[in-house]
């Protein structure tokens, strides 16, 4: 998944940041409101975790801008306000969920796969082409029951060509949302990765035919027994 978290204390965001990481999530940490309404502009996430203390642009209204555009993206506020007033103002702002600082890690993380699951359909927490399923939540790939072990690469990888079978990608799309890098035009990196890691990653049995037209990425996904 790719994940935003707006906080502007820096120390706690790199925390964050490392222990979602070491789950296998891409990871964008923003320390202000204004960059943050930027950022779900321009990409899309999964989750985002939102501090109300923000510079710029405080938290609740931020909550409120994105809203208006993405009515379904899930938001967990991360704040040091515990009162009932601020809990009742953010959830009926649009919240999902609210935890107050200090947190558990560990309750961070399983109230993120909690906000997962219910936001999204069975067809897309579970993604299925074939005999091929890549559980997005429990981050297991399974071909005909065996389950496989990936690297965070290579997941992160699978699930985004999975999500976008069929469709026309750019590589500056792919870089971007799996590698979490601004894309430079003269490097083959997604190329590279696709041609000798995505063909063997399952099994030989699976085939991924990716043609590669200038900046175009036409993908689909091919699942032989």
């Amino acid at each position: 998944m790719r994940i935003l978290m707006v906080e502007d204390d820096e120390a706690l965001g790199k925390f964050v940041r490392q222990g979602l990481e070491g789950e296998h999530h891409v990871v964008d940490v923003i320390t202000d409101g204004e960059k943050a309404c930027a950022a779900t502009s321009d990409f899309e996430y999964d989750v985002v975790i939102l501090d109300l203390n923000l510079p710029k642009l405080d938290g609740v209204s931020v909550l409120r801008q994105l809203r208006l555009r993405r009515p379904s993206l899930p938001v967990l506020i991360l704040t040091q306000r515990a009162r009932v007033e601020d809990r009742v103002l953010c959830l009926d702002t649009g919240a999902d969920d609210y935890l107050s600082k200090p947190f558990s890690f560990s309750e961070l993380s399983a109230r993120i796969r909690a906000l997962v699951r219910r936001s999204h359909l069975p067809s897309e927490s579970v993604i299925t082409i074939a005999d091929l399923k890549l559980d997005r939540v429990q981050r297991i790939v399974e071909r005909a029951g065996r389950k496989i072990e990936l690297t965070t690469k290579e997941f992160s990888l699978l699930e985004f060509l999975m999500r976008n079978a069929g469709h026309s990608l750019t590589r500056t799309m792919i870089i971007e949302h799996v590698w979490n890098l601004t894309f430079d035009t003269t490097t083959n990196v997604v190329d590279v990765y696709i041609n000798y890691s995505v063909h063997s990653m399952v099994n030989e049995n699976i085939r991924a035919i990716f043609l590669f037209e200038g900046e175009l990425v036409v993908l689909s996904l091919e699942i032989h027994s």
